[in-house]
Order: C-alpha cells, then structure tokens, then sequence
C-alpha cells in the first residue's frame, strides 16, 4: 500500500487508546507502520533493477520483523533519555515494554497490508524470495483514505470536547469502528478476487496456467483479469456482483522470440524476471545486436517505456 495508508493505519491504531499506554506511543506506531519502506532509498543509489529486486525483500521480510521493531524501540528509548531534561513531568511515562508492543504492531501492519495488493510481498526474506500475493486492494485505495481519515478526526474532534478521561477514552470508539470497517472491507475485497477466479475460469473457453483477478482504482465492483494461457496472455474486466467476464484482448508473451533467453541471463534481465509476475518480451533487431524490451502485464503495455519495464541489448549471434 502506499505510505498514505500506512501513516493512516498507525495514526488510527493510536487513536484507538494506544498512544494512552506509553511517551511517544503516536510517533512509534506511524514510524513503525512506514519503515519497513526503507528500502525504497535505494531507488536513490542504485540502478533501477537493483533497486526493483530489493523491494518489498529483506526490509519486509520476517527477519525484518525480528529486527526492526527491536531497533525502533531502541530509538524511541534513546529520544527519551535525550529530551528527558527537556520534558518538566511528562504526563505519560516512556514504558519499554509498550514501546516494543507498539513498534511490534506498527511494523507488522506493514508487510500486512502490501500482502493485500497485486504488487505483493516477499514475507520470507532472505530465507526465500517467494512472492505472495492478496490481490484485494489497489495500492492507493481512497476508499481506506476516507474511511480511516473520518475516523481519526471524529475521535479527535470528540477527545477535545471530552470534560472527563472517561469520556476521552470512549472518543477512540469512532477510529475503532473505522478499523473493523477497513479490516471488513479488505476481507471483502480479499474474498470476492478469490472467488472471482472461479467466475472467469468458468465463464472461459480455454484453460489458464494461473489467472489473476485484481482489484481496479476507484470501484470495488471491478476487477482487471489477466490470464496466462501459456504462449499468450488474455485481459479482461470481471464486473461484481453480476459476477460477468468479458474479455478485451489476448496478446502474446513474447518468450519464444529472439534474443529473449540471452537477455533472461543477464543481470538486469534476472533481476526483473525474479520481480514480474506476467512478463512479457517485445524484441527489436538493431544490426549486430538484438534489443530485448521486457515488461510486466500488470503494469505496462509489451515494448512500452515504464518503470515496469527494462530494455537488454544482446549480440544477434547468442539467440
């Protein structure tokens, strides 16, 4: 997901009576729902399928979550030792025990919610690079935006009206409801890709290896359909709760074509083909040297420029 949602998500889990357990009990759970995407630094020093095959690895991976909260916490001990001369009587004590619950908890949020994209999550890092996929939510969903955005402003709006701690706790119940609507919503979304696969395959002529049913910007009854029929990929639109298929194109993968084997053995071509999910290979003969763009159906059309896609140069002569 993206860090919208991540920041939202710690924010809420906050409101919900959290941040009243320990100092710095906010500002833990919204680094901790964000820092697994340190990773996403390396766009900054590395060439773009180094970076891509570091990605949602290693930093969001389950030794990742050994390590991270333990560093978070860490941290957040570190400030408070720092400011505490700064700080005349602080209304809530810095407790280490909370401190490592709620980096637990943020940072775990996390992998959680990327699982719930068509981008995936490699949760086993660095012990396998296996991706896992949820294919419930966009990455950017506004409708977790809004929802959990209402939900924290309620809770705040009503906690500064609240003339009794009584009534300062019972604020939080807005942003809890918020949450369990959220959690519905992408078990919802969750649950009708998976069964929406069933849909398509029974609605198809022609069996697929693997069928994707992912969700699309901006409506819930509406999924994009890839489905990998081995030298060719058909798309197409699933429209819930008709539950009807209609298929838009079919184009080929493009693997047989010259070139391809090569350009799969370099580094760059490795990188990408450990990522993509559908790729797909348009190739160009330039002289001696044969081009060989690939790109991910997901993302990007076959031969187009986009950051889903690289270009490998081979000599003609090693097809």
């Amino acid at each position: 997901m993206d860090n919208i949602t991540h920041s939202l998500v710690g924010l809420a889990l906050a409101d919900s009576g959290l941040k009243r357990t320990t100092r710095l009990g906010t500002a833990v759970l919204v680094i901790g729902a964000n820092l697994p995407d340190v990773d996403g630094l390396t766009y900054f020093v590395a060439s773009g399928t180094d970076a891509l095959a570091f990605r949602r690895g290693w930093t969001h991976g389950v030794l990742a979550m050994a390590v991270l909260p333990l560093l978070l916490t860490g941290a957040a001990l570190g400030w408070c030792r720092l400011t505490a001369g700064r700080r005349d009587g602080p209304a809530i004590p810095a407790s280490a025990g909370w401190l490592l619950a709620l980096a637990i908890i943020g940072i775990w949020s996390h992998p959680l919610l990327d699982l719930l994209n068509s981008y995936g999550v490699r949760l086993l890092m660095p012990f396998s690079g296996r991706w896992f996929y949820g294919d419930a939510l966009f990455i950017v969903d506004p409708w977790v935006w809004a929802v959990l955005s209402i939900g924290i402003f309620l809770t705040r709006f009503r906690d500064r009206r609240a003339r009794s701690p009584a009534a300062s706790r019972r604020a939080g119940r807005a942003v809890r409801v918020a949450l369990t609507a959220t959690v519905a919503y992408a078990l919802g979304m969750a649950v009708s890709s998976r069964v929406g696969r069933g849909y398509v395959g029974r609605q198809s002529q022609t069996a697929a290896r693997r069928t994707m049913v992912a969700p699309v910007p901006g409506t819930p009854f509406r999924r994009a359909v890839i489905r990998d029929l081995g030298d060719r990929y058909e798309f197409g639109f699933l429209v819930l709760p008709r539950s009807t298929y209609s298929r838009v194109l079919v184009e080929p993968t493009g693997a047989d074509g010259p070139g391809v084997r090569a350009a799969s053995l370099t580094r760059p071509g490795r990188q990408f083909l450990e990522w993509s999910r559908f790729p797909q290979f348009v190739t160009e003969r330039r002289g001696d040297s044969i081009r060989v763009i690939m790109s991910d159906a997901r993302y990007a059309h076959p031969g187009a420029g986009s950051w889903a896609s690289v270009a490998v140069t081979v000599p003609a002569d090693g097809t």
